[in-house]
């Protein structure tokens, strides 16, 4: 194996291990404030760099690179092969890191869901119901002003506690 093919698998090993390290939120280019950030992520550039030394490596095995030329000419087919690439890593980290996610659930949430008593409800302790609340279903202990039998329909008018609920018949 030529010494150039090495050295692009030494380029694209190394930056495989870096955009693992990346994905995995390591955040190594942050490594003074967490708040600095470029145009281009550190995701972008192992991605890039990591298929600039792989079809490098590929393309000089195939060219017989053993002198300069061919090098370069095998380094330039690697880096036409991982300017898509690249873009495809810039992309695919944006959204991966921009992706919207609903807001943890409080108690507060809580009131107003119709569920289910799956354990009865005494007049003087706890049993339990089967709430959603935004697509999660959830069981809670439950207390009423009367006694409700299980499989009744309720209605939570106040979060006593994020475990427990103050429920009436729907």
């Amino acid at each position: 194996m030529a010494t150039g093919t090495w050295v692009f698998l030494t380029i694209g090993g190394a930056s495989v291990a870096v955009l693992a390290l990346a994905l995995l939120g390591t955040e190594i280019a942050h490594l003074g404030n967490p708040d600095v950030d470029g145009p281009i992520g550190l995701e972008a550039v192992a991605g890039f760099a990591g298929v600039l030394g792989f079809g490098g490596a590929i393309a000089n095995e195939l060219l017989g690179g053993r002198t300069p030329g061919q090098i370069a000419a095998a380094g330039g087919l690697g880096a036409l092969a991982a300017l898509p690439a690249g873009w495809l890593a810039a992309r695919l980290s944006r959204a991966a890191r921009d992706m919207p996610t609903d807001p943890t659930l409080t108690r507060n949430d809580l009131v107003g869901a119709l569920g289910v008593v799956v354990t009865p409800i005494p007049s003087d302790g706890y049993g339990e119901v089967r709430i959603q609340v935004a697509g999660q279903p959830m069981k809670l202990n439950a207390r009423a002003e009367r006694p409700i039998a299980t499989g009744v329909q309720i209605f939570v008018i106040e979060a006593l506690s994020e475990t427990s609920v103050l429920v009436e018949t729907y």
